[in-house]
């Protein structure tokens, strides 16, 4: 099996989940043949306390989501991180999906997604192996090519153009492989080199499904030949979140996008599974007011957030009417809520997870 990667939800005050106290599918357009469950996920930032922490992990297990996972973004407030507009990450990823592990028994724990330009790979083969043995297999391992120069700047780690990064992101997914699998590692890249040991531990299922995410051509185009899990994102080579993130990922440019991972895929599109953020959830019975009063500041007209496959805007029974829908036209089974949206939408998971 294959690889994992990102985007950024806001956060509570009191943690990242609020409420919180103590996973076959159409591949693709419409016109497949069958149809992958849903399930969801979880996405968490930030934590008040160290047992709020434990706290959303048992939470998102207790409510029927499939995972739960972390970002990867690692400065804190100040204006390298304010000239990305994306919020703070109070907690690092490995040892928070450590802890997540040891408070649930069931859920996935990931991160959506690492960029790896932030690890030396041999070191993060090893903490990805060790994270698995000891989650039981639980572990989902998402992966990307990292995209907030600002933040890489003000960390001192070399910023390289796109076609670098994603030249290492591919190199890493062949360590990573080597690492999980048999036999001694062997890998000679120009980014990757490693030889002359074999990876421990061993995965204790098989090895951990691999979610790849990005917006671009290229890195979709790897997700769809390398990735257990894709995971569609926006364009964000501005360097930033904003309008010009949200306007390129409209329901007219997800389909160019599936249409991205099926040319990368070939005769494996139909085991791909989709993964989206529902970064904008409003569960409200006022959809139109609350498009128009959304959509100007996203840069988009209120049909347009309407639709868009990031936003999920409207009552319960609206917004599984949408995914529904957007399963049946982009095949997207798996869907992604930020911990302060996760408790409005519980109601959606107990009706549409696993179905």
């Amino acid at each position: 099996r294959r690889l994992v990667s990102h985007v950024s939800e806001g956060r509570s005050s009191k943690g990242d989940i609020e409420g919180a106290t103590t996973a076959d599918r159409p591949r693709g357009n419409r016109g497949c043949s069958m149809t992958r469950p849903f399930r969801f996920g979880v996405q968490s930032y930030s934590a008040s306390s160290p047992q709020d922490w434990r706290d959303q992990a048992r939470w998102a297990e207790d409510n029927g989501f499939s995972t739960f996972s972390v970002a990867d973004h690692v400065i804190g407030p100040g204006p390298a991180l304010s000239a990305a507009n994306h919020p703070v990450q109070d907690v690092a990823a490995v040892p928070a999906m450590a802890v997540a592990i040891e408070a649930t028994s069931t859920i996935r724990v990931g991160a959506r997604v690492f960029c790896v330009d932030y690890r030396q790979p041999v070191m993060f083969a090893k903490e990805m192996a060790t994270l698995d043995f000891f989650s039981e297999g639980r572990l989902e391992l998402g992966l990307g090519a990292g995209w907030i120069q600002s933040e890489y700047e003000a960390m001192g780690v070399q910023w390289d153009r796109a076609g670098v990064r994603l030249d290492r992101l591919e190199e890493t997914i062949a360590l990573l492989r080597a690492h999980f699998g048999d036999g001694l590692v062997d890998v000679s890249g120009e980014h990757v080199r490693a030889s002359g040991f074999e990876g421990v531990p061993k995965p204790a299922n098989g090895a951990p499904p691999i979610m790849i995410g990005g917006g671009a051509r290229r890195i979709l185009g790897i997700a769809g030949r390398e990735a257990d899990i894709v995971s569609l994102n926006f364009n964000n080579s501005s360097g930033k979140l904003g309008p010009d993130g949200f306007g390129s990922s409209t329901a007219q440019l997800t389909e160019q996008k599936v249409g991205w991972i099926r040319e990368g895929a070939g005769d494996r599109f139909d085991d791909l599974e989709l993964e989206i953020a529902a970064y904008f959830t409003v569960v409200t019975d006022q959809r139109d007011e609350t498009l128009a009063k959304m959509a100007p500041g996203m840069g988009l007209d209120p049909d347009a957030l309407g639709s868009h496959p990031h936003g999920l805007i409207g009552s319960v029974d609206s917004i599984c009417d949408q995914l529904v829908e957007r399963r049946e036209r982009y095949g997207i089974s798996y869907v992604t809520f930020s911990g302060r949206a996760a408790a409005s939408v519980v109601p959606v998971v107990e009706r549409l997870a696993g179905t």
